[in-house]
């Protein structure tokens, strides 16, 4: 019997390695239909995307502040017209990155071009959460790297334009800030007292308190005028961002004469016939204060300040408006003690002389509120200012 020979196994053809699948492009944002995104001041998110409503924005809550979509022109407008804004960026790209290689890679591949200039410097912000790339410093070095080797823009801490990177879940978004200072800097107030209410804080108070422009305000602890300016501004129609400069104005596609066009506004229209805004300190300073800042503004007509301590306030002339007060918390300034006698005498002038008025008062210490005796509703949320968490209390007309 012959032995069997083995069966051979047919032959076949080599097998070859699979050809690498390209690095998906870093998808860039469409410039005329980009996320635009308004930074609230925590806790004041509501009011502000009620303000960008009104302006005609399809503005979104979301954690941090209000998007909507849109493209330069509106970037530019958020930045002219909202007063209750941080700051206004604009996501001009986002991709995956899930090692640092792989964010060097795409970062290089992106199109640098069109969103900054080769001749403006540039400063890089990062931020990681929840991903494996976790180190800020690596995330900066590799955009700063790629974006100088992509269109050679010098990378500066006091740059005029920022670029905010931030990885969440791996997903690597990219965000210009299209603002530069921030926008409580109207550009008016060049003198401040101490712990001073921003300007954004202020009109966001405001508006809570349901001010449309179309009644007195009167601040009788007003500091360096903040209050009084910003709901004169208001009631006189004036643009928030006129008298200042931004980012936007040093990045590609920037167009001067349509931006000009846009900021061009009428004169400031004539007072009222009689003041409807009135601030008043007991620190002869504050005062001088609050007169060159509403002078700057070009609301010296509109607004009346008077060194006087409260009690010697007076309910002005006209109908009821609005009292609104951000009086010390004794948190930065001197002993908390006081101040308990402070707002009880403040409480006592309000209810005696401003029948009809509303009050609005800003503190961090709700035993301070309650010691005024004043009839406050439930007071609103708490908003991060300085370190500190402060709410507005409010009532109805006395």
């Amino acid at each position: 019997m012959k032995p069997r020979t083995p069966k051979t196994a047919p032959k076949t053809a080599p097998k070859t390695a699979p050809r690498p699948q390209p690095e998906p492009a870093p998808l860039a944002a469409d410039p005329g239909r980009m996320e635009i995104f308004l930074v609230a001041t925590p806790g004041l998110e509501e009011p502000l995307a009620a303000e960008a409503r009104e302006l005609g924005f399809d503005a979104r809550i979301q954690p941090g502040g209000v998007t909507f979509t849109g493209g330069w022109p509106e970037v530019w407008r958020a930045n002219l017209k909202i007063r209750g804004a941080t700051r206004v960026l604009a996501r001009i790209g986002a991709f995956r990155a899930m090692h640092p290689a792989q964010l060097d890679k795409r970062a290089r591949r992106f199109p640098w071009a069109d969103w900054l200039r080769p001749d403006v410097p540039v400063r890089i912000e990062a931020t990681s959460r929840k991903s494996r790339i976790y180190h800020a410093g690596a995330i900066i070095q590799r955009i700063e790297a790629a974006i100088r080797d992509s269109i050679g823009a010098p990378i500066a801490e006091d740059a005029p334009v920022t670029l905010k990177v931030r990885i969440e879940d791996d997903l690597c978004t990219l965000s210009l800030d299209t603002s530069g200072e921030s926008l409580h800097r109207r550009g008016h107030k060049q003198a401040v007292g101490k712990a001073p209410m921003r300007e954004t804080m202020a009109a966001m108070f405001l508006r809570l308190c349901g001010f449309n422009g179309a009644e007195p305000v009167l601040d009788p602890m007003c500091g360096s005028g903040t209050f009084v300016i910003e709901a004169a501004e208001i009631a006189a129609g004036l643009a928030p961002g006129r008298m200042r400069h931004f980012a936007f104005e040093q990045l590609p596609g920037f167009d001067a004469q349509l931006w000009e066009r846009m900021r061009a506004a009428p004169a400031i229209p004539p007072a009222p016939a009689a003041i409807r805004y009135h601030g008043s300190d007991r620190d002869a300073g504050a005062i001088r204060m609050s007169r060159e800042n509403a002078g700057r503004a070009g609301l010296e007509s509109w607004t009346q300040f008077e060194n006087l301590p409260i009690s010697d306030l007076q309910r002005p002339e006209g109908p009821p408006g609005l009292v609104i007060i951000n009086p010390p918390y004794g948190a930065r300034i001197g002993n908390k003690g006081p101040l308990f006698g402070l707002h009880a005498a403040l409480g006592e002038v309000l209810r005696e002389r401003f029948s009809g008025w509303r009050i609005g008062l800003v503190t961090s210490d709700a035993a301070l509120a309650r010691a005024t005796g004043l009839p406050f509703y439930e007071p609103g949320p708490y908003i991060a200012h300085g370190g500190l968490k402060i709410r507005l209390w409010q009532t109805g007309p006395l």
